[in-house]
């Protein structure tokens, strides 16, 4: 049995290295260059926001860094198609000083300037982060296994 190296992935655009890089550096003090990869009305989705315009898409990021501790995005893979450009990321944090973590992916659609358009995470919030909750997590849990198949 032979193992075969995976051939290496291809290189990425200049737009889609920018933002793998913007999200991967992020810090109180590199929010202003990441917003500056968005256009001024740029839309941002989330589980818990749509928004438009650069000053929102601040406003989200400056809140996340309020609201937890030592977050960091960790960029697992990247499909660069162009103008739309996907990342598959783990996003780890603290919350009342227990670490964190959150499996995701975002969908960029980008201008002819390279220029994020919009900003579409998806992700689960119920498992990521409310089945974490004591009384919820228990009834959210109880509902996920009534509606999963059932395999013998």
């Amino acid at each position: 049995m032979s193992t075969q190296t995976p051939p290496p992935a291809p290189a990425l655009s200049q737009n889609a290295q920018a933002i793998k890089t913007a999200f991967e550096t992020l810090s109180p003090s590199t929010v202003p260059a990441l917003i500056d990869l968005y256009t001024a009305d740029a839309r941002f989705v989330d589980p818990f926001n749509d928004v438009r315009g650069r000053c929102a898409v601040n406003a989200i990021f400056a809140h996340m860094f309020e609201q937890v501790g030592a977050p960091r995005f960790v960029i697992t893979r990247v499909i660069d198609g162009g103008d739309n450009v996907f990342m598959r990321w783990d996003f780890t944090f603290t919350a009342r000083g227990k670490p964190q973590h959150i499996h995701g992916a975002t969908h960029f659609e980008l201008n002819d300037a390279g220029l994020i358009t919009l900003h579409r995470d998806y992700w689960d919030a119920a498992q990521e982060l409310y089945e974490k909750i004591p009384v919820l997590g228990r009834v959210l849990r109880w509902i996920r296994g009534k509606l999963a198949v059932k395999i013998a």
